[in-house]
């Protein structure tokens, strides 16, 4: 394997990116990553690390610790409006603009390059066309990926000829059509198989959730087409974790779970943003919390009153919630030129990882053969 270079830049508790101009010839805002006192020390004692996209920026962040120094490791690439995460067996899947990425770790369990415990390695990209990829999850293989085709109002996986391949739809949407009609945005997985989704409305016409933002929203059982929970506010990001359902209203800013039974959906704590993406490490959910964009899709919404209730500004941070208490214990603030967050995936068991673009030449020194040499023939 060939070493490559990092572009990194430093390791440190207080992280500082200056992103060059703003295309106006005016210095756009630097880019900082801000944890709280504690974040690091507890990020190291969990033995593993996590990813988090921002579509608006167009980047993938990998957040660990350096093993000497217990500074946080921050490492950035760029794909055009990255979204949703899924995370296999040292496998990443990342969705982008029109393509759905497959990330494979180049290093063997133990083994480090340059101080990293992870190389990943983007080494198929599948073309979808723009069609809004959401959450992305592998399938129970851990080859293929089930995704959300949230344009289209669908679930879908690979097709070897065409964009992809539908799987499943809600049974009030008539027909496959490219029309966002009820913004199916969220996937939760069970033993493999989706299990949930969260959908903002119940919507059969283009674009109609739009005017049915708040309070409209619902969970509905894949595949069975049954409602779970209802009366919710832009929900997304549900996760199956220990037997419970977790979700966002985002609308509302809360996070919390949905009690299977009554459909009744249970809050656990407040978040002072517009909040997407969640994933789990031991009993700590990781949440991503967006400002919300001064347009019709994020304005009108509850959260903007409880936010002006308590006189807080909105943030953009990653927040460490104690699933056993409701407490934010550790955050991670986002300063300056990213605003919004979509996806959080964890990454256990590797504690500083990296990951390789096509903006730096790393690519194409970064070479593994199948292991296994052929035998000649006749030995």
């Amino acid at each position: 394997m060939v070493n490559t270079t990092s572009s990194e830049g430093t390791s440190a508790a207080h992280q500082q990116r200056d992103e060059g101009t703003d295309g106006s010839g005016n210095e756009a805002p630097k880019l900082q990553l801000v944890p709280s006192r504690m974040f690091g020390t507890w990020l190291a004692g969990t033995g593993s690390s996590f990813a988090f996209t921002t579509y608006q920026a167009g980047k993938i962040f990998l957040i660990g610790t350096h093993p000497e120094t217990g500074c946080l490791s921050i490492f950035e690439r760029s794909f055009p409006r990255c979204m949703g995460l899924g995370v296999g067996n040292r496998r990443l899947w990342l969705s982008s603009l029109y393509q759905l990425w497959r990330f494979e770790d180049f290093l063997e369990p133990g083994q480090e390059q340059d101080g990293y415990d992870a190389v990943y390695v983007p080494v198929e990209g599948r073309t979808t066309g723009d069609v809004d990829v959401h959450d992305v999850h592998p399938d129970a293989s851990g080859d293929k990926p089930i995704f959300v085709v949230t344009r289209f109002n669908c679930l879908a996986t690979f097709d070897e000829v065409n964009s992809f391949k539908p799987i499943w739809k809600p049974p009030f949407i008539d027909r496959i059509a490219a029309e966002d009609r009820c913004h199916l945005n969220g996937l939760a997985m069970k033993d493999g198989q989706p299990a949930y989704v969260t959908i903002v409305a119940e919507s059969n016409i283009a674009g109609g959730w739009r005017d049915n933002r708040v309070g409209s929203g619902m969970v509905m059982s894949v595949p069975d087409g049954k409602v779970v929970a209802k009366g919710l506010s832009m929900p997304h990001s549900p996760r199956f974790y220990r037997d419970q359902l977790y979700l966002v209203q985002s609308g509302t800013g809360e996070f919390g779970k949905v009690d299977l039974d009554t459909g009744e959906f249970q809050p656990m704590c407040f978040l002072p943003g517009f909040a997407r993406g969640i994933a789990f490490i031991g009993r700590y959910a990781i949440i991503g919390v967006s400002r919300p964009r001064k347009e019709k899709t994020f304005e009108g919404l509850p959260l903007d009153e409880r936010l002006t209730a308590n006189n807080m500004e909105p943030r953009c941070m990653i927040a460490v919630i104690n699933l056993d208490t409701g407490d934010m214990e550790h955050s991670l603030e986002i300063q300056g030129v990213v605003q919004e967050l979509y996806d959080v995936a964890a990454l256990k068991s590797i504690k500083r990882p990296m990951a390789l673009g096509f903006k730096t030449p790393e690519i194409r020194f970064m070479i593994r053969p199948t292991p296994g040499a052929p035998e000649a023939p006749g030995v």
